[in-house]
């Protein structure tokens, strides 16, 4: 019996006492449960202000009346308590041994059969004039977890990268690279292929500032030096040449996007993070012309005298949006338009989730509002996942400046810091050096991880990597070193393959019972919200239960072997949950530590 079934146990219950004590029919739809608070005994509590209507009472005497009936009436049910308006139940230990053994030990424990339901998520959307960097590893992050969350809830998901592979941005790397790189490859300068072409964007921009600086002595304004720097006209020759397909722009294209895709590829596996579908902005960006026209005959878009197509969201508070240049080019949600319809063309999707940060939030409540305007049957099943920024200590990201922080240097950093932090615990002394490296980097990106994720994606964040490693804090450390502990104890322990079930639970025992119970809801949960800060944080309070329970009664010297039978049930049971949650945040859990 599932927490979901748990619901329906007690609704019927409620319906049955009602309808016995006050002769009055009430659906389960007309009662309001809640999970019990922590300072009251009970694990579901009835809100009985509702009932007080027919009962003629007070909702005190209302609760006395139907936890009475229910207490005598259904054999699960140990004891009640009022408080005020709210009746709070408890159920037997019988009733939470069963759960245990015959629902949370199970192999198709918070296995969701598939609904039928297909979700596209797609995240990193990286530019391919620079590598990761720590705003791009918080949206790698997210959007896998979210794609794994969906997936064990019963969607069928599909993970997409919409990568920006064109553009002005795309050609200063490659000009800087033509003026001043000297034939210098990946190989030759002994750097990942995205750090070198990142570091021509680099040198692109201090030369064009130095540009700037001597026409502004001339005499030009800020802006006219911007507009007639030699280097920005030299970029967009190069990006014309490309539109109009140049073999040898084209080639040199090709072979720097080598390069960074070659780059990004070692990064997304020390993130443990994959895609089932690549976009390339290349192949997309003249997509949405057709849906232009489509719009204009439709009357949702409209024509100005120099020729651009707009269309007017002022009635719905945004502003006027040009949707085509008075040229006939297209501008960016020309493109997001046309490869929206590419996407659900080719998926049919009933959800499509874009993990993009908060800046973007206006771009996108304009694209999904004319998707809507132009009756596409789909453009409700658009959804933006919107992040805010992470931050470090030393400040903000600045990424043109040369100061980003790299995604590639943020890992190393975190194995680096992983291996300080267990090596002064003294806990890796029988490890080969093999195995030592793989656990730092287990800890590290556990540690990067469960950071980034904990917090709702809404909200802006400090990513403070000490504090992140801190085995004893609220980290993903502490969380892997429980299950490690979780995999000694049983390891050294003998089972004799029998289900030993006690008669009788302590409150430690109970409450880590009733706890492991939430986690179908759990992922339900987080799946709905799109927020994989659900399951951190419902496993972080796992780890805190089972360590409380580990330190309150032995396991392996427990009084009797029933008991130790049973503890070791209910450990082998919590490292499987912390396990199973671990891995829907992209955190593997070592066996040992």
């Amino acid at each position: 019996m599932t927490n979901f079934a748990l619901m329906n146990f007690i609704l019927d219950a409620v319906v049955k006492a009602v309808k016995h004590i006050y002769n009055t029919d009430i659906t389960s739809a007309e009662i309001n449960l809640q999970e019990t608070r922590k300072e009251f005994e009970g694990q579901i509590t009835v809100v009985t202000f509702p009932f007080t209507k027919f009962s003629r009472k007070g909702p005190e005497q209302t609760g006395t009346d139907i936890g009475e009936f229910i207490k005598n009436e259904v054999p699960q049910v140990s004891a009640f308590n009022v408080i005020k308006g709210f009746l709070n139940i408890s159920l037997s230990d019988e009733y939470w041994i069963d759960e245990l053994y015959s629902n949370i030990a199970t192999e198709d424990f918070a296995v969701f059969q598939p609904n039928s339901k297909k979700v596209m998520v797609e995240y990193s959307s990286p530019n391919t004039n620079k590598p990761l960097h720590l705003g791009h590893v918080r949206n790698n992050l997210l959007g896998f977890s979210v794609a794994e969350i969906l997936k064990a809830a019963g969607y069928d998901v599909v993970k997409a990268n919409l990568v920006n592979d064109r553009g002005i941005h795309i050609c200063k790397s490659m000009l800087a690279w033509q003026l001043y790189g000297n034939g210098e490859t990946p190989e030759s300068a002994g750097m990942k292929g995205d750090h070198l072409v990142g570091k021509y964007y680099v040198i692109f921009d201090k030369e064009y500032k130095k540009e700037i600086e001597f026409l502004k002595a001339e005499g030009k304004t800020e802006e006219e030096a911007k507009k007639h720097a030699p280097l920005i006209k030299q970029a967009q020759i190069l990006l014309q040449k490309w539109e109009a397909g140049d073999s040898d722009v084209i080639e040199l294209w090709k072979t720097m996007n080598t390069w960074v895709y070659d780059g990004f590829g070692k990064t997304y596996k020390a993130l443990g993070v994959d895609f089932d579908k690549f976009y390339y902005e290349s192949n997309t960006y003249l997509l949405g012309k057709d849906i232009v026209e489509e719009g204009l005959a439709k009357g949702v878009f409209f024509q100005k005298e120099d020729g651009s197509v707009w269309i007017d969201l002022t009635a719905d508070g945004l502003d006027e949006k040009l949707v085509r240049r008075s040229d006939g080019t297209s501008v960016y949600i020309t493109q997001d338009l046309g490869t929206a319809q590419l996407k659900y063309d080719e998926f049919g999707m009933n959800e499509s989730i874009y993990v993009v940060g908060n800046e973007q939030d206006y771009h996108f409540k304009v694209l999904f509002l004319i998707l809507e305007k132009l009756q596409k049957s789909w453009a409700k099943g658009l959804y933006h996942l919107s992040y805010g920024m992470v931050d470090l200590p030393s400040g903000k990201m600045k990424s043109r400046e040369g100061t980003v922080v790299d995604a590639d240097d943020l890992i190393a950093e975190m194995e680096a810091t992983a291996k300080q932090v267990t090596e002064e615990l003294g806990k890796v002394n029988d490890f080969s050096e093999e195995d030592k490296q793989e656990l730092y980097h287990t800890i590290g990106m556990g540690a990067l991880k469960y950071f980034l994720l904990k917090v709702d994606p809404k909200k802006r964040l400090l990513f403070d990597p000490n504090e992140s490693v801190d085995f004893q804090g609220h980290t993903g450390p502490f969380i892997q070193y429980t299950h490690a502990r979780i995999k000694s104890v049983l390891n050294r322990a003998t089972t004799n393959g029998t289900a030993v079930e006690p008669t009788q639970l302590a409150t430690e025992e109970r409450d880590l019972i009733v706890l492991l119970s939430k986690f179908p809801e759990i992922i339900a949960e987080a799946a709905k919200g799109h927020n994989p800060g659900i399951v951190a944080n419902y496993v972080y309070e796992i780890a805190k239960s089972y360590n409380k329970f580990y330190h309150e009664h032995s396991i392996l010297q427990a009084p009797d072997e029933q008991a130790k039978q049973f503890r070791l049930q209910l450990s082998a049971t919590s490292a499987k949950v912390i396990s199973k949650g671990m891995n829907l945040l992209g955190i593997a859990v070592p066996e040992r530590m």
